[in-house]
């Protein structure tokens, strides 16, 4: 079987021709409630800077700016991203959010917090009590490290 070559002023399909290029747009988006979570999350960015890895951190709330979360998991797939990793303290509510909005897999990281009940036990369940056909990862308390290696393991696989 031959293949007629392209004639100039011709687009090829846009998926075969891209399909194997290398992009410096990040891989695994970092996500956290607020400020005060970066901390904790940082350790995640660090695994990921360690492996290589492409990532970017940004901090949105999904009580305080709903849309802004809707957005920038809808529009997670088409700039990149492969995972997202979603730190919440409380009600741990950003995991959730992020995964209602996207196909991509979502790995939660529940925080601890000086409000926190029964050490990060509250946001624990959060994550990981999420509703049929809104699946969410979730790893242990405060353990953004975990949550790097899980997104490591997926985009290997």
């Amino acid at each position: 079987m031959t293949t007629e070559p392209q004639r100039p002023g011709t687009l090829a399909e846009p998926e075969t021709e891209l399909e194997g290029i290398e992009v410096d747009s990040p891989r695994v988006g970092i996500v956290m409630g607020s400020k005060s979570d970066m901390p904790a999350m940082e350790k995640a960015a660090d695994e990921l800077r360690e492996r290589g890895i492409l990532h970017e951190v940004r901090v949105m709330s999904a009580h305080r700016d709903p849309d802004k979360v809707a957005d920038y998991a809808r529009n997670a797939r088409m700039r990149g991203l492969r995972v997202i990793i979603a730190g919440a303290g409380l009600s741990a509510a950003l995991p959730g959010v992020v995964a209602a909005h996207t196909d991509l897999p979502v790995i939660g990281v529940p925080l601890t917090s000086r409000t926190s009940v029964a050490g990060g036990l509250d946001a624990l369940l959060a994550i990981a009590q999420m509703p049929p056909g809104v699946p969410v990862a979730c790893v242990g308390v405060d353990n953004a490290r975990n949550a790097a290696v899980l997104a490591a393991r997926i985009l290997a696989s």
